[in-house]
């Protein structure tokens, strides 16, 4: 769990760095960090899909997953109660910016293959490289959203730990076409992040994160079928 803890000491201290500029920061240069933190989400996003959806051997499997888990979000309403738990205790857009973060910071490759590399070859490069890219990026959030972006820290620690634990029971069971398909998803979801900061069309991606769930249940039925 090394490479976790420094991914999560490199996002709060990252967080604190930032926020600290924020304090002295002027409107217009907030805006151009606005636009910069959602044409770098728009651009990680279409780099996942790009990237793995060739590999993808269920290339209908992420629209089943977004139309899926986008109606088990809806119906749960993940978007409107994420709001108001943040908005109960911050003022200003530190919901979208957290959401945002989140998205940034769980899905990707790095942090995926991270502790899946850890638990099972006790190697801790991608994670020390990733957090390493989430210190930087969790500096410009701050400073564009406020010190609430640590919080997104709690979240990585859960995620990361919890593959850790599965792939550690799993070991070789793991398959790298389950993360091929949840990088997938993941894409469209940090690209859709992105697209709601620059206000091109305001997506409900939190209404959307359970389809990260779907190629995971999928994968499980099918390891059933062939036993």
């Amino acid at each position: 769990m090394f490479g976790t803890i420094f991914n999560v000491t490199m996002i709060i201290v990252g967080s604190i760095i930032g926020s600290i500029f924020k304090k002295g920061i002027k409107d217009e240069y907030h805006d151009i960090l606005m636009q910069s933190m959602g044409l770098v989400a728009m651009a990680l996003g279409i780099n996942a899909i790009v990237q793995h959806l060739p590999s993808s051997k269920y290339p209908v499997l992420f629209i089943v997953s977004l139309a899926i888990g986008g109606l088990v979000g809806q119906k749960l309403n993940l978007e409107r109660r994420f709001n108001a738990l943040v908005n109960k205790y911050s003022k200003g857009n530190l919901a979208e910016g957290l959401s945002t973060a989140i998205l940034l910071f769980c899905i990707g490759s790095l942090s995926i293959l991270g502790p899946v590399e850890a638990a099972l070859k006790g190697d801790y490069t991608y994670l020390l490289a990733n957090g390493m890219l989430d210190g930087i990026t969790s500096i410009v959030l701050a400073s564009t959203f406020g010190i609430g972006i640590a919080i997104a820290a709690i979240v990585l620690f859960a995620w990361q730990g919890s593959i850790y634990l599965i792939a550690s029971l799993m070991e070789n069971s793991l398959s790298n076409d389950l993360l091929n398909e949840v990088t997938i998803v993941g894409g469209i979801l940090i690209l859709a992040s992105g697209l709601s900061i620059l206000g091109i069309k305001k997506c409900k991606t939190l209404n959307l994160l359970p389809s990260l769930l779907i190629p995971p249940i999928v994968f499980f039925i099918i390891h059933l079928l062939h036993l």
